[in-house]
């Protein structure tokens, strides 16, 4: 009755999600919609530019032409809010950080924060990120032969680099802890997702609550002790806890408060390296279909560093490694939904849209629309040349969303994948250990479901 939810390719073709051929009865919905929302989207949304729909008990648009979505998210922005169901999905462990905060909260915070990651600020952490590539680097050349779960090897590498940045390495974090909290609670958000679109009373039980409520607990707890910490010992230093602890909003003065500095510093923590990991997890998937594409990077790695180690000034100098993190990104986007609240009636391409419908901006089908993208599954980083970019609707590419919420780390994000790529892929070649496509699974981020086992080799003529 319905297409499976992943289709497989014999040609090099990336694996996606399906849309379903019919309308979904209401249970099977509701176990889709927890399973992976994405699955439930109709055809329509990788088609037309607006589709209105019921999607469980919620009145929902999708916007997905690219002028209707900048007058969601940028010319009226001030119109939405955070949906309830990211609220309910994010704000028991988050707070109300940049991420989750609405109005004037988020406005101050946003001004206070935004400062500490200017581009030029974010260059002086390139140095940490190399070090924690070639530690992984080193780590998968002593296994080679063997097998890794990408997946959970770029969560380790980023979350390296999270606590090296943030913290200067000196937190006494317990790194693999705070990973597994961060998953357990990732995991519950598929059900208060879709508890929120029921309506449900925010008490309702839910498999695997508990653990995710001790996830949280233990999540908050810790990073309180770590703001609470620094702030008593009165360090300086221009790690990112640090400069938080300065910051002020220049047009009020006022500083954060060590539950504000959790906040962030737990958004930036999960959402940080969560989304950079995922990126490079989907983006050595897309280089196992396509190596002549990983040699074309491997190349132009060899011509920016003249064949030596890569330094933090080359890592801007890699135009053809961002073109294909920029691809990876569009096909699996890490963030692939942005949903909003209408707080007041409006009208969009002359539709009635009254106050409280749910707004989605599907991402990951913009990213595949047939009237934005030429042959939008195919992988092709030639996309994303200069040109290319210019002559394209700027907002038919949202991987860290648009207007005055976009990522406040998309520079520190970008640079990051880019630092990582440019250290593994020259001298480890992965190919998949199964040799089939993985799932795909929605928990805020876009994720391979049962993770992406891929055999590690040296790459010929490197030897690391």
């Amino acid at each position: 009755m319905i297409a499976p939810s992943i289709q497989h390719h014999a040609s090099p073709r990336p694996v996606r999600v399906a849309p379903p051929h019919d309308a979904l009865p209401a249970l099977k919905l509701l176990r889709t919609v927890i399973r992976n929302p994405i699955e439930v989207w109709p055809q329509a949304v990788y088609e037309e530019p607006l589709y209105r729909r019921r999607l469980l008990s919620r009145d929902t648009v999708f916007v997905m032409d690219p002028d209707l979505v900048r007058t969601v998210l940028v010319d009226e922005a001030a119109k939405f809010t955070k949906s309830e169901a990211m609220l309910r999905s994010l704000e028991p462990a988050l707070g109300e950080g940049l991420l989750t905060a609405d109005g004037e909260r988020w406005r101050w915070q946003r001004r206070a924060a935004a400062p500490i990651f200017r581009h030029e600020r974010i260059l002086g952490f390139v140095g940490e990120m190399i070090a924690a590539a070639e530690r992984r680097r080193d780590a998968w050349l002593s296994i080679a032969g063997g097998t890794v779960d990408v997946a959970h090897e770029m969560m380790h590498t980023t979350f390296d680099i999270i606590v090296e940045t943030m913290l200067s390495g000196r937190a006494g974090i317990d790194a693999g802890r705070v990973e597994r909290g961060i998953t357990d609670y990732l995991e519950s958000t598929s059900w208060t997702v879709a508890l929120a679109l029921l309506r449900a009373p925010r008490w309702v039980p839910y498999p695997g609550r508990g653990r995710a409520e001790r996830a949280r607990d233990y999540l908050r707890e810790e990073v309180l002790r770590i703001v609470a910490a620094r702030r008593h010992s009165g360090e300086r230093r221009s790690d990112l806890i640090g400069l938080l602890l300065e910051a002020r909003d220049p047009e009020t003065d006022r500083a954060m408060s060590d539950q504000d500095l959790a906040d962030n510093l737990l958004t930036f923590i999960t959402a940080g390296h969560e989304t950079t990991a995922l990126a490079l997890t989907w983006t050595f998937y897309l280089l196992d279909l396509h190596p002549e594409i990983a040699d074309r990077v491997v190349a132009e790695v060899a011509t920016v560093t003249a064949g030596g180690p890569l330094r933090p000034e080359h890592v801007e100098q890699l135009a053809y490694t961002r073109q294909v993190l920029q691809e990876a990104m569009r096909l699996y986007p890490p963030a692939p939904i942005v949903v909003r609240a209408a707080q007041e009636d409006l009208v969009l391409a002359g539709e009635r849209i009254p106050a409280g419908t749910s707004v989605y901006v599907p991402v990951y089908a913009i990213h595949r629309h047939v009237r934005l993208w030429d042959e939008p599954d195919r992988f092709d980083p030639e996309r994303f040349v200069p040109s290319v970019v210019k002559a394209r609707h700027r907002y038919a590419y949202l991987p860290f969303g648009a207007g005055p919420r976009i990522c406040i780390g998309m520079s520190f994000a970008l640079l990051e994948a880019a630092a990582i790529l440019a250290v593994l892929l020259p001298v480890v070649r992965l190919s998949r250990a199964s040799g089939r496509d993985p799932d795909l699974k929605l928990r805020i981020t876009l994720r391979p479901g049962t993770g992406l086992p891929m055999r590690v080799a040296r790459r010929q003529g490197r030897g690391g």
